[in-house]
C-alpha cells in the first residue's frame, strides 16, 4: 500500500510516521508513505499557497493551483483509489473505515490548513472527506497521521500477532475487555480468578460479558449500531 500525504508542514508528522508499528511496516515493505510539501508546487516566489477569500471573509484559504499541480503530478505516476481531504465536516473516521481503506492500493491525503481549501478543489479533485472528530485542529496533519496509523496497523504482517489487531476495540462493535498481566497479585489488587483458570471457553464467555458491560457503561451508542 502507498500513502501520499500533501501538507504545508511535513516536519510536523515526519518523525511519527517513521516510528513504532507504522515505521516497521514501511521497513517490511508493507506500506510506503511519502510526504509532499505543498509549497514545492507554488509558483509564487515566496512559496505561498494561500490567499484572502473572496467576499471579505476572515482568514486565509489554500489556493487551487498548488494543490492541483501536486495531485496531478502524483496521478501522472499511478492511479489512486481515493483522494482524501482531512476536514472537520467530513464523514466520521472509524475502525470500519480504517479497515476499508486498508484494502486500497494507493491513497492521497490532503491536509487542510488556515480556513480550509478552495471549494473548487473539493468539487473536482477530492473523492472523500473524512473527519477524526467534531473539533478543529490547526491543520490536517495530525488527522492524516492518525488515519494512516489506524490503516497501516491492520495490514497483514504489520503487527507480529495479527490476532491482536483483530481483537482491538471496535473491531466487533464493542469495547475490549479489561486486560491484565503479571504479577497476578499486586498490593492486594488481584487478577480475576477466571483468567488464571486456563478454561478457554469460560474465559471467552467472561471476555464477551466484560466487553458488553464496558460498552454499555462507556459507549452505549455503539450497542445501538
Amino acid at each position: 500500500m502507498r500513502i501520499d500525504i500533501i501538507t504545508v508542514l511535513p516536519e510536523l508528522i515526519e518523525g511519527f510516521l517513521n516510528e513504532s508499528i507504522i515505521g516497521r511496516a514501511q521497513k517490511k515493505g508493507l506500506a510506503d508513505i511519502h510526504l509532499h510539501n505543498l509549497r514545492d508546487y507554488s509558483t509564487d516566489k515566496w512559496r505561498r499557497v494561500d490567499d484572502y477569500p473572496f467576499g471579505g471573509f476572515p482568514g486565509m484559504v489554500m489556493q487551487c493551483e498548488p494543490i492541483d499541480r501536486c495531485i496531478s503530478a502524483l496521478k501522472e505516476q499511478r492511479t489512486y483509489d481515493e483522494v482524501i481531504f482531512t476536514s472537520p465536516d467530513g464523514e466520521k473516521f472509524s475502525q470500519p473505515v480504517a479497515n476499508e481503506l486498508s484494502l486500497k492500493e494507493n491513497l492521497i491525503f490532503l491536509c487542510g490548513h488556515y480556513k480550509g481549501i478552495d471549494q473548487r478543489i473539493r468539487e473536482h479533485l477530492i473523492t472523500r472527506e473524512i473527519s477524526v472528530g467534531d473539533y478543529v485542529l490547526t491543520g490536517g496533519e495530525l488527522a492524516a497521521a492518525v488515519m494512516a496509523d489506524a490503516i497501516v496497523r491492520v495490514l497483514p504482517g504489520a503487527i507480529g500477532n495479527e490476532e491482536s489487531a483483530l481483537t482491538d476495540c471496535f473491531q466487533d462493535g464493542l469495547l475490549s475487555a479489561p486486560m491484565y498481566t503479571r504479577p497476578a497479585d499486586y498490593k492486594g489488587w488481584k487478577v480475576p480468578e477466571i483468567l488464571l483458570s486456563g478454561h478457554e471457553a469460560k474465559i471467552k464467555e467472561w471476555e464477551l460479558q466484560q466487553s458488553m458491560e464496558r460498552t454499555q457503561k462507556l459507549r452505549p451508542d455503539l450497542l445501538g449500531k
